[in-house]
This record gives structure tokens, sequence and C-alpha cells, in this order.
């Protein structure tokens, strides 16, 4: 049983979790929305890449959810300013391995309630999606792989999940949205704003 997705009681010292390819789960990107039948394939096609990055970026976006595509580290501090304000912000990401499915959890940090996430997309050009879903936790999670290879996996759980996608909910977590807070891993790929 792979944890993509887990419950935010099941962020304690000890907990083993199977990761599988979770780092790079394109389900991971949008647990928000459901698939748009198409796109995904197109992504990687150099002659649709336009299209696609448009269809991606001009989606709708769920309940709850703010989204804006940037693709310069430029526009994605003005947008996190645009946010935020002034005020002291970071930027925090996740160091897994390669070749590493299997950890055990062994310290769990708070970082923020209210957090910018920035998932880098699979594009030729360089383009981030940063979106700040509602009643989003963010922490910092310390695992161990079987082999003492020591990550800091990034982790955000959703508290109003009524906007996921009710597939990946159900094939997970056997869970309907808006029931009960659900989390989940960010790959390398992604920077949390807190």
């Amino acid at each position: 049983q792979y944890s993509i997705f887990f419950f935010e009681h099941d962020l304690y010292p000890g907990k083993k979790m199977i990761l599988g390819n979770a780092q790079s789960n394109e389900k991971m990107l949008r647990p928000f929305t459901k698939p748009t039948q198409g796109v995904t394939d197109s992504i990687w096609l150099a002659n649709k890449e336009r299209q696609s990055l448009d269809d991606f970026c001009n989606s709708p976006t769920a309940k709850g959810e703010h989204k804006h595509c940037v693709s310069s580290l430029e526009s994605m501090i003005d947008h996190v300013i645009s946010h935020f304000g002034t005020k002291k912000i970071k930027a925090i990401s996740s160091n897994f391995v390669q070749n590493q499915d299997q950890y055990e959890v062994e310290e769990v940090k708070r970082v923020g309630d209210n957090a910018v996430m920035c998932h880098r997309l699979n594009f030729e050009k360089v383009v981030f999606n940063c979106h700040q879903v509602q009643a989003t936790t963010a922490y910092m999670v310390s695992l161990a792989a079987t082999d003492g290879t020591k990550v800091n996996a990034l982790t955000v759980c959703h508290h109003d999940t009524r906007g996921m996608n009710p597939e990946l909910l159900y094939e997970a977590l056997k869970v309907d949205p808006g029931t009960v807070p659900v989390c989940h891993f960010i790959g390398n790929k992604a920077a949390a704003w807190v």
C-alpha cells in the first residue's frame, strides 16, 4: 500500500510509509482537479505544448483554490508577495533521493497554515503552477530510508477537501471529498512559500 495520500494522524515518529514514485507522480501535482482528457497526453508533445500550457494555466480552479502560472523566479516572488505582503517569507522544499521508496517518520515540524505552493510543470519552458488552497497546513517531515538515508519531505494537509479529485481520494484512502483532512508529500520539483 503506497502512502501517496494519508491522514494527518499518520504524521508521527515511527510511522512507516511506502512512497513508491510519489516524488515524481503526476497525480501529486493537481489533487484538486479531475484530469482533463487529452491535456496530460499532449503535455509531452512539443507541437502541442503551447496549447497544453494555456489549457492547464487557464483551467478553472477548485473550490477554495487560487492559482497562477509563473515563468520565472522573479514572477514567482512577485506572486508570493502579492499574496503575503512584504512580511518575512521563506521557501521550503523536499529533498527525496532516487531509488528509495520505504521511509520511517523521524520528526514532524509544522511550518505554516498559509502556504503558497509552486509546482514545476513538465514543459520544455520553465513554468511553475503556484496555488494556495484554503485551510491547508504545511509540515516539514524528517524521514529515514531503509538504508539510513535521511530526507526532508515537504508535506501539506488539506482540511477542506471538497475540491479534491473524488476518484483519486477514493482510490488512495477510500474517502469522499469534504469528509476528512487529507495529507500528501510534495515532490522535489516544488516549493512552499510560508
